[in-house]
């Protein structure tokens, strides 16, 4: 479906549209302006920190960066680094962690304020901890923006407006909000009670 959105494939039958326009009568460079992305793996050059998260907006001031760092709950962090904002990162950025990286790439989206959101698995492979301040930071990247979330940990999506559950590669099997999914009894709920029981055992 994402890439249906990117226009990697357009769509045989029915259209696209974003705010009533066909994707289509976009070019391409121009729609994927539209969208930010925070991916499941994330992506860091080395050069300083505020370089990494400028990448999202070249003209953008050092007051800009910080608070979208801020935006990000990631500007403490940046503090306690041995140069702070004007840190290096190395090449495989590895001199943070890998809630940190999320979290800088959040940053990046912030300051970058894209009209669309993509959001695929950013919290998959961090501790509860760190992902609860990834949430809130998507929170603040996602307010009055239109977001695709993708994810299997359902949790990050109980508050969506619509979901799509899809299944076998692609067919959408359910659709509707947290409750009426529930509600239905189906795929979706079996998957949420068994994530949220699994959950609840830990605990």
């Amino acid at each position: 479906m994402i890439k249906l959105l990117m226009r990697f494939y357009d769509v045989n039958g029915g259209s696209i549209k974003i705010d009533g326009h066909d994707a289509r009568d976009f070019n391409r460079s121009e729609l994927r302006e539209m969208f930010g992305m925070v991916l499941q793996d994330t992506w860091l050059f080395h050069g300083t920190i505020s370089d990494n998260i400028r990448y999202g907006k070249l003209n953008a001031t050092e007051e800009e960066v910080i608070q979208a760092a801020k935006a990000a709950h990631v500007h403490r962090f940046i503090q306690t680094l041995p140069g702070g904002y004007n840190m290096e990162l190395n090449e495989e950025a590895s001199n943070v962690s890998q809630g940190q990286k999320q979290l800088l790439t959040i940053a990046r989206a912030i300051l970058a304020d894209p009209k669309i959101l993509i959001l695929d698995e950013a919290t998959s492979s961090v501790d509860t901890r760190t992902e609860e301040m990834i949430q809130k930071a998507m929170d603040n990247l996602m307010k009055g923006r239109t977001s695709f979330v993708i994810a299997h940990r359902l949790s990050t999506i109980r508050d969506a407006d619509l979901i799509l559950v899809m299944k076998d590669g692609g067919d959408i099997i359910e659709q509707g909000n947290h409750e009426e999914l529930l509600a239905r009894g189906g795929f979706y709920a079996d998957l949420y009670n068994s994530q949220f029981e699994s959950t609840t055992e830990i605990a």
